[in-house]
């Protein structure tokens, strides 16, 4: 069993998650994710390890579907150690309005952006109680705010995210648990490939993960509720 604090986030060989994973990495914690692609686990844990001083875990596993859920989560737990943070960053997008998007679009994203982060966490947070500490980031989205056209059922799932987030910070105020909503708007990752933008009109991840390393790093006595980032310019 390692003395060191764990770390724990989703769907982190890309994008948002990686970046997160650098970011808490860099300052010594050990690291525990999960992604679909075995192969991509195996470059990020050998890319970390060889960077920084610390063990990366991982787990080959797809949140959309709940035994995986449970399966990462167990794998956590039988660690036995103290976890600091969990981020709940695994999420899909699929385009679409709500009176033309295929049937299942809404399934398949309330499944991975919204039962993931509810299912994972209901089975972590007893750890975080016990220890009397932890933080818990749930990455949300600009469209967990504002609707828009061809976001259909990604808007959703979306909104029913940021909602979990604000109940998730009242429930846990009296445990030392502090939770913070994300949301991003257009930022740099593989939701964006094959855009024809410049890469200047996008934020980039280690933004993201910086502001949230910044929030974690604040006394225990404050927390920083939302978390709400756009380019520059704005929204595209």
């Amino acid at each position: 069993m390692s003395n060191k604090q764990l770390v724990v986030v989703t769907g982190g060989t890309k994008g948002i998650g990686r970046s997160a994973l650098e970011a808490f990495g860099q300052q010594g914690y050990d690291l525990f994710t999960c992604a679909r692609n075995q192969a991509d686990l195996d470059e990020l844990k050998s890319a970390l390890e060889g960077k920084f001083d610390i063990c990366v875990h991982t787990l080959a596993a797809d949140l959309s579907q709940h035994e995986a859920v449970v399966a990462f989560a167990d794998a956590v737990l039988a660690l036995n150690q103290s976890v600091a943070v969990l981020v709940n960053n695994t999420g899909v997008f699929l385009p679409g309005e709500i009176h033309t998007e295929p049937e299942g679009n809404l399934e398949q994203q309330i499944n991975t952006n919204v039962y993931s982060a509810y299912h994972l966490s209901r089975k972590i947070i007893p750890l975080l109680k016990q220890q009397g500490h932890g933080y818990i980031f749930n990455i949300c989205s600009t469209a967990s705010i504002t609707a828009y056209t061809n976001g259909g059922s990604y808007c959703i799932s979306k909104y029913a995210l940021y909602g979990f987030s604000k109940v998730l910070r009242e429930e846990l105020k009296p445990f030392g648990i502090r939770v913070s909503s994300v949301m991003p708007g257009a930022t740099l990752t593989n939701s964006w490939a094959g855009t024809d933008l410049p890469e200047d009109r996008f934020m980039p991840p280690e933004d993201v993960a910086a502001m949230m390393l910044s929030a974690f790093n604040l006394s225990p006595r404050s927390v920083v509720e939302d978390i709400l980032m756009r380019p520059q310019l704005g929204d595209l």
